[in-house]
């Protein structure tokens, strides 16, 4: 069993003065919700997930030796300029994964970084953000240990990314990811996301996901003031209990290609997180009356055609809808004719699922 402790260091065996990495990672989407955490980012329930392809963070990471090592040093670029407001999340950051990285106060740090997607467009840009800087920091790592093995360096990753934020350990490796103990689930860890060990059946390959702006604002409600307020949460324990078992039936799913039990589990897992909200003191909706329109409008589609459409959300206003690439032109069709309408400026974004971070 995997403890945080296996990700400190020995003695490095080689040196590097200067270099550069560039790395992508993406987002993505939770089917089963993570809300809730303990101390150290660790999830009060294990949550899977859905990475995506095409939302995602290129970040650039250049380095060199430095005379003093008694601080951290770094430039933050946000799409070529800088980008003071990001500086105090990333300071945090280096802070809390220091004792797994001893390196980082020998060397100044340039961090260059932009999203495929548009910025302030109310997707979670902190889980690809995080993750991208976290493969960076493990390919100078990687420099420093030439022996460090390939699983060893993508556990590592995806550990320090979930320091970061949470959900940015799910963007390292692809396809679909778990991330907190199960007890069905071989190898799942609370510390680090993994790949989903079990047999996808072919109906869930290269699943679809766009995602409809409906709200490009800032969120009322930060994520982290979000997950604090499940501890005194009058529902907490029977939601931790529901999201283990909604796990349990998605290995089912998944194997057997059952894609209306797939619906069902995923809208009501989205459904769950918002009611969380809407029940926790102090209580706030985040959903606006246009996500409540495509969620009514992909409901009667849905019975009225039969195409297995579904939605999810994250804590915000956008709906993903979600669906077998089989169905996909069809798909596409009702979103431009019904729901383009209830986007923000008409805007939306064609995802699916993709392979995880790779090196630029």
């Amino acid at each position: 069993m995997f403890t945080a402790a296996d990700f400190i260091p020995k003695a490095y065996s080689s040196t590097i003065e200067n270099g550069n990495f560039e790395w992508s990672a993406p987002s993505n989407i939770a089917l089963v919700k993570y809300w809730g955490k303990k101390d150290n980012q660790i999830p009060a329930n294990p949550s899977v997930s859905f990475t995506l392809n095409n939302c995602k963070t290129i970040t650039k990471l250049a380095f060199e030796k430095k005379e003093s090592q008694d601080t951290f040093s770094f430039d933050l670029l946000f799409e070529g300029k800088p980008k003071e407001d990001f500086k105090p999340k990333i300071r945090k950051f280096l802070e809390r994964i220091e004792e797994y990285l001893p390196f980082l106060k020998d060397y100044h740090f340039t961090i260059d970084t932009h999203n495929t997607f548009p910025h302030s467009s109310g997707i979670a840009s902190s889980a690809s953000g995080m993750a991208a800087l976290a493969m960076n920091f493990m390919g100078l790592e990687k420099k420093l240990n030439p022996e460090m093995t390939d699983e060893y360096f993508y556990q590592k990753a995806s550990f320090l990314a979930r320091l970061g934020s949470g959900s940015a350990c799910r963007s390292v490796k692809g396809n679909v990811v778990v991330w907190g103990n199960q007890a069905n689930i071989e190898g799942s860890s609370d510390l680090f996301g993994i790949e989903f060990p079990h047999v996808i059946h072919e109906n869930f390959h290269n699943y679809q996901d766009t995602i409809l702006l409906v709200d490009k604002g800032e969120k009322q409600v930060s994520s982290t003031v979000g997950h604090d307020l499940m501890h005194n949460h009058p529902y907490a324990y029977s939601r931790f209990a529901q999201a283990h078992e909604n796990l349990d039936k998605l290995i089912a799913i998944f194997e057997s290609g059952n894609v209306e039990e797939f619906i069902k589990v995923v809208e009501s897992e989205a459904l769950t997180l918002h009611a969380m909200m809407m029940t926790s003191m102090p209580y706030f909706i985040l959903m606006k009356p246009n996500t409540l329109q495509i969620i009514n409008t992909i409901w009667k589609f849905r019975a009225e055609t039969k195409t297995p459409v579904c939605f999810t959300l994250d804590a915000g206003a956008n709906v993903h809808v979600l669906y077998p690439e089989n169905v996909k032109e069809k798909v596409l069709q009702f979103i431009k004719n019904e729901l383009v309408g209830f986007c923000q400026n008409g805007q939306y974004i064609c995802d699916e699922i993709g392979e995880g971070a790779i090196a630029l």
